[in-house]
């Protein structure tokens, strides 16, 4: 059991070193995004997701369906989003938080987000261990001509230790946003 457990933390750990990596390389290599690129002032968008719920724990599998609202509006380099997902399974999240669009060329854009979500559902099988649970997210998005974007997001919930439990879950989501303009 002690074995299980160190291997949990020693994966989260390594989870989040990969991630952190990643995030900065492409910073680093994103285009500065001036008047004459695509990236310029994007629209806001309605991206609708169709996810693998619990994917890494396998404690409830299942089918996680996703909307959100993507602002157009910028506070520094973060722009709001609000969101409602449920599952097959049961259990739900709404709520609102930051994301940031990064663009790698002129297709790919890396969005990172993070959002407290109120959450509910649960049961014996898969509870969170808290009606709070922090999404973080990183997707990465093919971007059309007409500024719609098709993308692959990994999101990681938590209730960051602040309920008796703090199990997290995570899912694969496919998405895809329309610009609203």
């Amino acid at each position: 059991m002690v074995k299980y457990f160190m291997f949990m933390r020693i994966n989260q750990i390594f989870s989040f070193f990969v991630l952190a990596t990643t995030v900065f390389v492409l910073i680093c290599l994103s285009e500065n995004v001036n008047a004459d690129t695509v990236g310029k002032e994007d629209p806001a968008f309605i991206s609708v997701g169709l996810g693998y719920y619990d994917f890494n724990r396998k404690k409830e599998t299942g089918t996680e369906f996703r909307a959100e609202y993507r602002s157009n509006k910028k506070m520094s380099i973060f722009k709001p989003f609000a969101a409602v997902s449920v599952t097959n399974t049961s259990q739900g999240f709404i709520g609102a938080g930051v994301l940031s669009d990064f663009f790698v060329g002129r297709r790919f854009v890396m969005t990172p987000s993070f959002a407290p979500h109120y959450y509910w559902g649960g049961n014996k099988k898969l509870d969170l261990g808290h009606s709070i649970e922090f999404r973080s997210q990183m997707e990465i998005s093919y971007r059309f001509d007409n500024r719609s974007r098709l993308g692959a997001a990994i999101s990681h919930y938590s209730n960051a230790s602040i309920g008796s439990t703090n199990p997290g879950t995570e899912t694969a989501t496919i998405y895809f946003s329309i610009p609203l303009e």
